[in-house]
């Protein structure tokens, strides 16, 4: 009777096992899925609707702190009108602009 209740035990946790997983992974990846679809749709990074992780990940010489530092600026002045409004956020100079213009979008 015991080598019963632990098998039905034992069969009840592996087929819940999997269902728990997929829903304790979903709110993480969810987000960074939309995000990533946004990018591979286009090809362009959006300066106007790409989170922090966004931005540090598909642009070149851009660390948290500078995407942090972009979102920051699109918060406070609005959306950014052209590629090169970039070059007002503090941090983003010349070079780093010209590393990543053809992967940036503002529409």
């Amino acid at each position: 009777m015991l080598k019963v209740r632990l098998s039905s035990l034992l069969l009840a946790v592996l087929v819940s096992l999997p269902l728990a997983v997929t829903a304790a992974e979903s709110p993480k990846t969810e987000p960074a899925k939309a995000a990533a679809t946004q990018v591979a749709q286009t090809g362009l990074v959006n300066l106007n609707t790409a989170d922090v992780a966004t931005l540090q990940r598909e642009l070149a010489g851009i660390g948290a702190t500078k995407a942090q530092a972009i979102v920051a600026y699109r918060e406070e002045h609005g959306d950014f009108t052209t590629v090169d409004e970039l070059l007002e956020v503090k941090g983003i100079g010349e070079a780093t602009l010209e590393k990543n213009r053809d992967k940036l979008s503002v529409k």
